[in-house]
């Protein structure tokens, strides 16, 4: 399965449906108000104002949006991963556990155990001069008390989990010794070392070509339905989104301003932000040498952010009214949007 486009440009939703079962996935990550704050040269920089979502077993939820925007920022504070001039406030709850406030040593204990994370570029997420085998049994190791024999079989096991071809052989090589989309896979492996409830993939796919990009999608897919993983997919790519997730979460200036299930939010845009994302994307049946669609204006400053909707200097529906902010509210079944004028689902996205 491959991120696919229709003729317009929009992404079409084509993935996989997540686990059936009697009754809803348990809630395994709660997250409610969270802030994050940088101190910098005498300014705070409001990084994150005020985000929640809830995260399920067995799914995986996009968070999507322009760089800048806090999406990798939300969830390197749930893991504890920002430096000291960060302020982190509000809750974020992993099954019985508080990770907001939560001292180092305690993280570390629930980091990969119950929580982990794979970042954008495998080369610099691997250390070089240690073997990828030795990499994926030492995080086996900081989890469980096995023999080094016994982290070895194990690491093997993990590295045939993720489709490592010829997992014995690759255990004993180096990641210089490994292609990009190789590496990336012992990484996956070493983030399910201690086997997560909640894995997050920061742009984990980015470094990637698109073949690659695609099987390490569906491998994501593979592990999250066979083990009940839940995933946080941090991305500007609404094609994978569309194709991969099954809810979405759009974010603006450290702001989430539509939240729906994949299909329902694709297929029924309402927040001017979303659309203008989605007419951004290059359309296939365009003109050749057309000028690319793209969203008029600046990023806000975030350091000084206007009242109301940070959207409103580059939204054309912006009216008076959005010098007071819009919640972010349940305005149709399981369709949350923060807007006073959202657009009208019959609108042509562009």
């Amino acid at each position: 399965m491959s991120a696919t486009e229709t003729a317009a440009g929009t992404p079409t939703v084509a993935r996989a449906a997540a686990p059936s079962g009697g009754g809803e996935p348990e809630t395994v990550l709660k997250v409610d108000e969270l802030h994050v704050t940088f101190s910098r040269a005498g300014r705070k920089i409001h990084a994150v104002n005020g985000l929640s979502y809830r995260l399920q077993a067995g799914r995986m939820l996009a968070i999507i949006g322009e760089s800048g925007s806090g999406k990798s920022v939300s969830v390197r504070a749930l893991m504890g991963l920002l430096p000291p001039s960060a302020s982190v406030s509000g809750s974020a709850v992993l099954g019985d556990n508080e990770l907001i406030g939560l001292d180092e040593r305690s993280m570390r204990a629930l980091r990969g155990s119950e929580i982990a994370m794979v970042f954008q570029d495998p080369a610099r997420s691997l250390n070089p001069t240690m073997t990828v085998g030795a990499q994926v049994s030492e995080a086996i190791r900081m989890h469980s008390e096995v023999s080094k024999k016994e982290a070895q079989k194990l690491a093997i096991e993990k590295l045939r989990l993720v489709r490592l071809p010829a997992a014995e052989r690759r255990y004993h090589e180096y990641p210089h010794q490994l292609s990009g989309g190789m590496r990336q896979r012992v990484v996956i492996a070493i983030a399910l070392a201690a086997d997560p409830r909640v894995l997050i993939a920061d742009e984990a796919t980015t470094a990637l070509d698109v073949t690659t990009q695609a099987q390490i999608m569906e491998l994501v897919l593979d592990l999250q339905h066979r083990l009940g993983t839940a995933v946080i997919m941090i991305s500007h790519d609404l094609g994978l989104a569309a194709c991969y997730a099954d809810d979405v979460l759009v974010m603006y200036a450290g702001r989430a301003v539509e939240h729906a299930r994949t299909a329902q939010l694709f297929s029924n845009v309402r927040m001017p932000y979303t659309k203008a994302l989605l007419g951004a994307i290059p359309q296939v049946g365009a003109a050749p040498h057309s000028r690319l669609n793209v969203i008029g204006g600046h990023p806000p400053d975030l350091g000084a952010l206007p009242e109301g909707c940070s959207f409103r200097d580059r939204c054309p529906r912006a009216t008076e009214q959005c010098v007071e902010r819009p919640p972010l509210d349940e305005h149709e079944p399981g369709h949350r949007f923060a807007c006073w004028h959202p657009v009208d689902s019959k609108e042509e996205l562009q």
